[in-house]
């Protein structure tokens, strides 16, 4: 988890001052404050209320949502004007519409809608969910890699035929290597699942001076040619960035082994799609994962549904399927709120672009 460097004590003691002007004006505005988006019963908005230490909070989500697996989150019309702050994933659009918000807190991983010019204020804090999702996603794409390589996708595709046929032969993960392209909480989680089944694990990252957990070796991006060859399983868990849209793309899918399996559950962006469906298509590979796609959803007409060694989900590996993400998003906005109040620095803070 990322962790920004305190300001000075002078900027903490001034945002601490502002918020107590903001608790004041509740008492005349009774708006004057931040919005939780959070469907959260009585008991979680006390502890929200007591980590606020008196700054006004307006908690507008519908608990009937928790158990679902997405969380909507709409901003009624006369809070726009007077929020400072918002835990939930508005509509971008929304957040031009608070002029005075200052500080959006997510609850999923990725921003990137958010970071764009023009949608937050220059100065505003932007953080996330970052460390709620390596369990639920990590597991996903454990599954996926376990379903290709067993060919049960391709099993459960003749179910609705009645089709009794052997899909050929199977691999084993033991003694095979996994290429984890992005070690933070999803692919290092992923990692350590490879590791448990008797795999080898290299890891990609900006830094590779920087450990991951259960990745036996590191390395940089800069070295992603070298160590493709090496590879039988390709994990992505990269974020949208000009740097890694296609990442994986034709000329890097041609080098790859034939009995290699792709899996993606980063950004749909960072594959190559067409490159991808003819790799497929031809025997190239053994068989793609997928749960996100370019674009989303995957248009009808595109080849990779046809295609019997691709399986597909819906951009669902990471959501609340699982009670412990909601758990940890619901602790991270808490952890926030107190640091927030206190007129500490946020935790999972992104950059914005101007």
């Amino acid at each position: 988890m990322h962790v920004i460097q305190p300001g000075s004590s002078q900027t903490r003691l001034n945002l601490f001052a502002t918020h107590m002007r903001k608790a004041y004006l509740m008492s005349v505005l009774r708006r004057d404050g931040w919005e939780s988006r959070m469907p959260l019963p009585p008991s979680e908005q006390a502890q929200f209320m007591r980590a606020a230490k008196g700054v006004p909070q307006e908690f507008v989500g519908d608990p009937a949502q928790r158990g679902n697996m997405a969380w909507t989150a709409i901003i009624p019309e006369e809070l726009k004007a007077q929020v400072t702050a918002i835990i939930g994933n508005v509509d971008p659009g929304t957040c031009r519409q608070c002029p005075k918000l200052e500080w959006l807190q997510t609850w999923s991983a990725g921003v990137d809608k958010y970071q764009r010019p023009g949608i937050l204020q220059p100065g505003s804090m932007l953080t996330n969910a970052t460390g709620a999702y390596g369990q639920s996603v990590s597991e996903h794409m454990f599954a996926m890699m376990w379903a290709i390589m067993k060919n049960l996708h391709i099993y459960a595709a003749g179910n609705a035929n009645a089709i009794w046929h052997d899909a050929g032969r199977a691999i084993s993960p033991n003694g095979k290597t996994a290429l984890v392209i992005g070690t933070g909480d999803i692919g290092s989680h992923f990692a350590r699942l490879c590791k448990n089944v008797g795999m080898t694990t290299i890891g990609i990252r900006r830094n590779p001076a920087v450990e991951a957990p259960g990745v036996d070796h590191i390395v940089g991006f800069d070295s992603l040619d070298d160590v493709l060859q090496y590879a039988d399983v390709i994990a992505m868990s990269v974020p949208s960035t000009p740097a890694t849209r296609h990442l994986l793309n034709a000329e890097r899918i041609a080098s790859l082994k034939p009995d290699s399996i792709i899996i993606n559950a980063g950004r749909g962006n960072a594959i190559e799609s067409q490159a991808l469906a003819d790799a497929l298509a031809e025997g190239r590979i053994r068989g793609a994962a997928l749960d996100v796609t370019e674009p989303e959803p995957l248009p009808a007409n595109s080849p990779l549904w046809c295609e019997p060694k691709c399986l597909i989900t819906p951009h669902v590996a990471g959501g609340n399927h699982l009670e412990i993400t909601e758990r940890s998003i619901i602790s991270i906005a808490l952890g926030n709120v107190r640091c927030y109040a206190n007129g500490q620095s946020l935790d999972n803070r992104m950059p914005i672009k101007s």
